[in-house]
C-alpha cells in the first residue's frame, strides 16, 4: 500500500543576468579626507564635498574622469597618505567594490613601479577571480630642469623592458590626463569595444592646460606620436579640426601580443567574468556531461555571453554593431581530457575599427558628356 506525495522543486538553471562592472573605475591617491575608506561617487557627486574643497592628487584625476564619463558615471576613490602603499589600499577597497578599472594616481617613477602594478593585477585575477586592468600615471614634464627630448628618455625609461598587458602608462602631460582617460572609457555612449580614439565620442573635457619644457617649447604631436611609440597613452590633436582626442589606450603587452590596446582587453575580461558564473553553475552537475547531446547543449549553455555581446541594433540604413561578431560553429569546443575534469575553449571576435584611414582622389577628365 502506498500513499500519493506530490513534490514540486524549483530548478535554477542559470538563466539569470551578470553583474555589470564594465565601465566603473576605482581611483587610488594621495587625498586631502576620507583617507582609507571607498568612497562612492557618481555624475552627481560634489567633488568639494566628497574629496575636501584642497585641490589633492586624487581629486584632480577624478574630477577629470567625472567631467569625462558622460551621464551615469559610477566610480569609487580611496585616498590615502604620501606615505601610504597605493597597494595596500586596492586591497582594502576590493573588500567592498569591484572595479573594471583601477586608476593609480601616483605617478610611477621607475619601470618596477609599473611591474608592481601588472604583479598586483594578476594577483587579483588569480586569488579573487577579477579581472582588472590598471591605469598608472607617469608624471609630467618638469617645466624647469627638463626639454622635451629629456623628458622622453625619462619615460622610455620607464616604459620599455615593461611586459605588462594588464597595465596603460598615462603621462600626466596636462596635469590631469589619467582622469581624462579613464573617464572615457567609462562613457556609456560608447562600447567597451570602442578605442578611446573614437572621434565621434567627442572631445576630451576640460583637459589641463598645454606643457612646456624648460625653454618654453610647448607640446606638440610629434611629442605625442613618440610618446605613443613607447606605449604610453596620450591625448592628440587633428589640424584643422577643433577639439583635442586621444590615440589608443595602449597597454604594455609585449611585441606582436594579443593585448596591445586596451579595447581588445575589455571584451574578453568582459566574456570571462559571465563564463566564469556560469562555470561555477555547472560544478558537480550531470548536464553537463561527456556524451554528444549534452556537449552541444553546453556549447549553447556557454554561449550565452558571446551572443548577447555580439547583439546589435539597427536605426534605419545605420546598424551599430555589438561588442564582438557572433560566434560560429566551431567558436566554443568542450573537451574531456578525464572523466572529471573539463576544459572549454572559446573564440572572441572583435570587429575591425580604423584607426587610419587614406582618401584616394582621382580626377576624372574624360568627355563623358
Amino acid at each position: 500500500m502506498a500513499l500519493g506525495k506530490v513534490t514540486v522543486n524549483n530548478l535554477n538553471l542559470g538563466q539569470g543576468s551578470f553583474d555589470e562592472i564594465e565601465r566603473t573605475a576605482l581611483f587610488l591617491g594621495v587625498g586631502d579626507t576620507g583617507k582609507g575608506s571607498v568612497i562612492a561617487l557618481n555624475s552627481q557627486s560634489d567633488l568639494d564635498q566628497m574629496l575636501g574643497a584642497n585641490e589633492s592628487q586624487l581629486k584632480t584625476q577624478v574630477a577629470a574622469a567625472q567631467a569625462n564619463g558622460g551621464e551615469n558615471w559610477q566610480a569609487w576613490a580611496f585616498p590615502f597618505d604620501v606615505s601610504d602603499d597605493w597597494k595596500v589600499g586596492l586591497d582594502t577597497a576590493m573588500q567592498s567594490v569591484s572595479p573594471e578599472l583601477v586608476a593609480v594616481c601616483t605617478p610611477a617613477l621607475a619601470a618596477n613601479d609599473l611591474d608592481v602594478a601588472f604583479a598586483k593585477a594578476e594577483s587579483i585575477r588569480t586569488s579573487l577571480g577579477r579581472r582588472v586592468a590598471v591605469l598608472v600615471a607617469t608624471a609630467g614634464i618638469d617645466d624647469t630642469s627638463q626639454t622635451w627630448s629629456d623628458y622622453l628618455a625619462a619615460q622610455a625609461a620607464i616604459v620599455e623592458p615593461v611586459s605588462a598587458y594588464r597595465v596603460s602608462p598615462v603621462p600626466l602631460l596636462h596635469g590631469n590626463n589619467l582622469g581624462e582617460l579613464t573617464g572615457r572609457l567609462c562613457n556609456r555612449a560608447v562600447s567597451i569595444a570602442d578605442t578611446p580614439m573614437r572621434v565621434a565620442t567627442g572631445p576630451s573635457l576640460s583637459l589641463g592646460s598645454v606643457a612646456n619644457d624648460k625653454d618654453g617649447v610647448p607640446l606638440d604631436n610629434a611629442i605625442l606620436s613618440s610618446l605613443d611609440a613607447l606605449r604610453l597613452s596620450v591625448p592628440q590633436t587633428y589640424i584643422d579640426y577643433p577639439g583635442t582626442y586621444w590615440g589608443d589606450c595602449n597597454l604594455l603587452d609585449a611585441e606582436g601580443g594579443d593585448y596591445q590596446v586596451i579595447e581588445n582587453l575589455r571584451v574578453v575580461d568582459k566574456a570571462a567574468r559571465a563564463i566564469r558564473v556560469l562555470a561555477i553553475a555547472r560544478i558537480g552537475n550531470r548536464l553537463l556531461n561527456s556524451t554528444p547531446i549534452s556537449i552541444a547543449s553546453n556549447i549553447t549553455y556557454f554561449s550565452r555571453p558571446l551572443r548577447e555581446m555580439a547583439r546589435t541594433v539597427r536605426i534605419g540604413d545605420t546598424e551599430f554593431p555589438g561588442e564582438i561578431k557572433a560566434p560560429k560553429d566551431g567558436d566554443i569546443e568542450i573537451v574531456w581530457p578525464t572523466r572529471n575534469t573539463v576544459e572549454i575553449y572559446f573564440k572572441v571576435t572583435p570587429y575591425n575599427s580604423p584607426k587610419s584611414i587614406t582618401s584616394n582622389i582621382a580626377l576624372d577628365l574624360s568627355n563623358a558628356g
